[in-house]
């Protein structure tokens, strides 16, 4: 008879060095019990049964050569893969519990039954591998876990299937791809308390972006009801994100990003028969957040508690009581993908030219690959599925990996980053969008697609066979410079992909891809809603501020989140955000626009950049603009975030803007505000000196200088070979001006296309004497280079060849 120490351990006498006894996931409950409980985290209590109580069983019922023939059979190709596993599956369940062991988990079940006052306490029943939740191998999803299990025989039944779930046909499969002996891994089964989370929420948690491995954020997904449903990718959940070097100061909430999920479905509570049942979710329920903002930070600290404990990025599944609002961590594993990655070198994809898009979701990886479409809609049917094909399915479960690692790209109609799809194909280096909605509605077998995860976290599925152009980046090399290269950036959802690249800051952030792109609506429609005319838009407003309890907070929530994605990826380096640049005809575009934009002869010379901003025609949208960057600066903490007034023809202009923004809590030098100006009219050199006293720098925008000075339309096709930033006279504009800022101490750069499509260009601005020059990210590299070279042979550098300028 073996002790009831040798074969049953309560958590809180282990710790993550007990792996090779009660497994990966077990250990790692203990260790967070043990560790970090006096930190705040809750973890429910609970017990697991040792990898000798495995053997045991085995032994116990005869059946380790079966095992091992039975394997051997497969490996040798006189069997299949289901029928092996499915024999050795039967083994165990008509096995009989050893009495020792069965006494052993029946008392250890009895005596956590009544530390909580609970007869025949609801738990869940979760299998623990020894060569589980490694660095360097995720078995996430692998063998089975058993929900609201109550009653000692339902936990034995439970236990056993347990067992058996260590031979699923894809536990098997990835045990043999990743090298592991079948007969000598183990397995531990963990008896935890249930967290009322079918009344509350549940999901998971990374405390690393999981697409592009940026180490400043957690991710957070949410849904409602049991988290199987979320770890399944039967919802799509909320998802939230939190910029974690900001989360000591009680102060702020810096949650990046709040999106909220459909969430149709959650697993609740079930009777005797059938302890979970998958329901509905109600339309409040669709339309609210799982998780509040205390609640996401709450869940964002520990996320941090735990990484540092644990001295690795970390995937964890959180769960929250529906009935006493406690929040608690039920299970904590090493991430697998990004933390084994190479930090200096990156791949990049560029699709070229697009066909129809046919739907998109959530993007999981950084590729795009062309190809033709399988769609598989039953497990049943995976036979069908054609090797190097893109699998098109609703979800996916681990009876799905075979063939997902076959796959050229992956996408589901169901859920979030967190799934079993995105979970799968980010270790299998597989582009996948999941979440889509209608997937296997609008796509079918046979068709020509572009599959592209490369354009941020939005992945779109495109008509056709595209060019698709890869590039290796090796970051290498590459030394701090005097003058700083910046990046232009407009896309938040894009703005994680370049983080390893060293640039010194964001150089342009473009508020009008925000808008166009992430709120849609033209602000004075929010504004002025109830004068809304046109019908179509009043529709599409009403759908798009769901939540919200007004229409303007809908834009100043939306612009906020959005820039912070882009100050989060360089701090404390800074963010130049140039305020809206719309023209007329532009925002005539947006959302309920039409009404409240005068049309123009010529849009690109008339109401655009700094006269809108204290018109009476646009005065209290630019408010909600000067809202969304106080509360980017003021309550989430992004303090690195610069303001650029654009096309700001006069001084007396200036003067104008500046008080409009103090009107709206935007006071030139409070709480260390810095505003730009752009550099892009002829009378902005001219008084270059005049300008300065207003401004803290300037940034030169290549694009309309060159249209002004030699009075070329920059989107006449006819005058096209006119249109040259590097002439004589742009470059005589460009000098003076950065020799006359120079002088006032004020800092200069420029944003333009010049030295992203002529990197040569670039030393031209270091021998000026320029202060950073901002450029796209496909080309930082080159330009990176140039001013290396640059500054290696500009003779004047001298004294000051390491004094870095400072921007905050």
């Amino acid at each position: 008879m073996a002790s009831t120490g040798d074969l049953v351990r309560t958590f809180e006498t282990l710790l993550r060095g007990d792996v090779a006894i009660v497994g990966g996931k077990n250990s790692s409950l203990g260790e967070m019990i043990s560790a970090l409980a006096a930190k705040g985290i809750d973890v429910p209590t609970g017990f697991a049964t040792t990898s000798a109580a495995y053997w045991r069983f085995v032994d116990a019922n005869n059946i380790r050569q079966k095992i091992s023939d039975l394997i051997s059979e497969w490996q040798s190709g006189k069997s299949q893969l289901a029928e092996t596993g499915q024999a050795i599956r039967k083994l165990f369940l008509r096995g009989d519990w050893p009495e020792d062991t069965a006494t052993a988990i029946k008392n250890a079940y009895c005596q956590l039954s009544a530390s909580a006052g609970i007869e025949n306490l609801s738990v869940a029943v979760r299998s623990s591998a020894t060569a589980e939740d490694l660095p360097d191998a995720s078995f996430a999803g692998q063998q089975e876990t058993f929900l609201n299990i109550s009653g000692e025989a339902a936990l034995l039944t439970a236990c056993r299937r347990c067992y058996a779930s260590l031979f699923t046909d894809r536990a098997i499969s990835y045990r043999q791809n990743k090298g592991f002996d079948h007969m000598i891994v183990a397995l531990s089964i963990g008896v935890q308390r249930m967290v009322r989370s079918d009344r509350g929420g549940s999901g998971v948690m990374f405390s690393i972006d999981t697409e592009s491995g940026f180490d400043k954020v957690v991710l957070i997904n949410a849904a409602y009801g049991l988290g199987e449903t979320v770890v399944q990718g039967a919802v799509n959940p909320d998802e939230y994100q939190i910029y974690k070097p900001l989360l000591n100061d009680l102060k702020l909430v810096p949650v990046i990003e709040k999106k909220r999920g459909e969430k149709q479905i959650k697993m609740v509570y079930g009777g005797e028969d059938m302890p979970t049942r998958t329901v509905p979710t109600s339309k409040a329920e669709r339309a609210s957040y799982v998780l509040n903002d205390e609640e996401i930070l709450q869940l964002a600290r520990w996320a941090c508690i735990i990484e540092q404990h644990y001295g690795c990025p970390m995937d964890m599944e959180w769960a929250k009581d529906g009935i006493t609002d406690e929040l608690f961590i039920v299970q904590a594993r090493p991430e697998t993908v990004h933390s084994c990655g190479d930090a200096a070198t990156f791949k990049t994809y560029n699709v070229g030219k697009r066909g129809t898009i046919l739907t998109k979701g959530l993007s999981v990886g950084e590729a795009a690959v062309s190809g033709r479409l399988c769609l598989i809609e039953n497990a049943r049917d995976i036979s069908k599925f054609v090797d190097g094909s893109i699998l098109v399915t609703e979800t996916t479960d681990p009876d799905w990996v075979p063939i997902m690692k076959r796959a050229a790209a992956i996408i589901t109609d169901h859920g979030g980053r967190t799934s079993h799809a995105a979970i799968v194909s980010r270790e299998l280096g597989v582009p996948a969008v999941v979440g889509t909605g209608n997937g296997t509605y609008v796509l079918h077998s046979g068709e020509d697609v572009t599959v592209s995860c490369a354009e941020g976290d939005v992945g779109f599925v495109y008509d056709g066979i595209s060019e698709i152009k890869t590039k290796t980046v090796d970051l290498t090399g590459l030394p701090p410079t005097r003058t700083h290269v910046m990046l232009n950036l407009a896309n938040p959802a894009a703005a994680y992909r370049w983080w390893k690249l060293p640039v010194d800051g964001i150089g342009l952030a473009r508020m009008e891809f925000v808008v166009t792109n992430a709120i849609q609506v033209h602000p004075m429609a929010l504004v002025h809603f109830d004068l809304l005319k046109d019908q179509r838009a009043r529709k599409a407003v009403e759908k798009l501020t769901i939540g919200y309890d007004n229409k303007p907070e809908y834009f100043v929530d939306k612009l906020s989140r959005g820039f912070a994605a882009l100050c989060a990826a360089v701090y404390p380096k800074p963010a130049v955000i140039r305020m809206s640049d719309f023209k007329t005809n532009e925002y005539a575009n947006l959302i309920g626009g039409e009404q409240f934009e005068p049309k123009e002869e010529n849009p690109m010379l008339g109401f655009r950049g700094a006269s809108r901003y204290y018109s009476p025609r646009y005065k209290e949208g630019f408010a909600l603009e000067c809202q969304a960057i106080r509360r980017l600066r003021d309550k989430m903490g992004f303090t690195n975030a610069i303001v650029m007034i654009p096309f700001c023809r006069t001084v007396g202009e200036a003067e104008k803007v500046l008080e409009v923004m103090a009107e709206n809590g935007l006071t030139r030098g409070e709480n260390g505000l810095k505003v730009y100006v752009m550099c892009e009219i002829p009378s902005n050199v001219i008084l270059a000196d005049r300008f300065m006293e207003k401004f803290d720098g300037f940034s030169i925008g290549s694009n309309d200088l060159t249209q002004l000075t030699l009075g070329v339309d920059r989107d006449s096709g006819e005058l096209a070979d006119l249109f040259d930033e590097q002439d004589e006279a742009v470059r005589w504009m460009i000098s003076t001006v950065i020799a006359q800022t120079r002088k006032t101490g004020n800092k200069i750069g420029l944003c333009g296309q010049a030295p992203s499509n002529h990197p040569q260009f670039a030393r031209f601005l270091v021998e000026c004497g320029i202060n950073y020059i901002s450029v796209s990210p496909d080309s930082f590299v080159a330009v990176k280079q140039h001013v290396i070279v640059a500054e290696s042979n500009k003779a004047r550098l001298g004294s000051d060849a390491s004094a870095t300028p400072s921007f905050l």
